[in-house]
């Protein structure tokens, strides 16, 4: 559907005598924004790379050598190399955070961030949970970035590297990251996190500290509550 989408922009831009090279790179951020719902990060660039590789391939279009680059660009803008080694994107389901504030609770002026916010969807549940608190959120992908300040105009986001964001100044972390790297953000929150605030993460574990509480309202998809200072 993204690619029969992308095809049919190219097309009508092409019928309003819009350049070549600019339809190009018009639909293919279109099919990069489709892509970003996809689930895994390999069918995303599938999806994303799509129109560019398959109208190389058909030969209908001469462009010049360097306008290739342009949809390239393009994809690597939304999914920046050095970011591949984080979570994949992923929407945070709606019910998954019920119950939180119960478990985890927090002041009425707290401050909460969404680590890697993706398309907001984790900052939507958080909100649910804690209508009152000050919300921010931190995305690398600065196409993402700018969705989620659409969907989410209440919460503070910006652009940047969620590993370099300082966490101190924050009452809760929430996450969802992997296994591989669940080791590298409680050691960020062993140096980071003020005594008495929480980490939250989203279906992966801590391997090697107790957990102070645990959700389950989605199947398959545990909420783990860790209370600062870390063991």
């Amino acid at each position: 559907m993204a690619w029969a989408g992308t095809w049919v922009l190219y097309s009508v831009l092409l019928r309003f005598n819009m350049a070549a090279w600019l339809a190009v790179s018009t639909a293919t951020l279109a099919g990069v924004m489709f892509s970003v719902f996809a689930a895994t990060i390999w069918r995303r660039l599938a999806i994303a790379a799509g129109f560019p590789l398959s109208l190389l391939i058909s030969g209908s279009v001469m462009l010049p050598a360097w306008a290739w680059l342009l949809p390239l660009l393009l994809i690597a803008i939304v999914y920046p190399v050095n970011a591949w080694r984080d979570a994949p994107l992923f929407p945070t389901p709606s019910s998954a955070l019920l119950g939180l504030a119960e478990r985890a609770p927090l002041a009425r002026d707290a401050r909460i961030l969404d680590a890697g916010c993706g398309l907001g969807d984790g900052l939507i549940a958080l909100r649910a949970a804690y209508p009152a608190a000050a919300l921010f959120g931190v995305e690398w992908s600065w196409p993402l970035r700018a969705l989620t300040a659409l969907r989410c105009p209440w919460a503070t986001i910006r652009q940047g590297d969620m590993w370099k964001a300082d966490w101190s100044q924050y009452d809760l972390v929430y996450l969802f990251q992997r296994p591989e790297t669940m080791p590298r953000a409680i050691e960020k929150a062993r140096a980071e996190l003020r005594p008495g605030t929480w980490l939250v993460s989203l279906e992966f574990v801590a391997e090697d500290i107790k957990p102070t509480a645990k959700l389950q309202n989605v199947e398959g998809k545990p909420v783990w509550l860790y209370r600062a200072p870390l063991p």
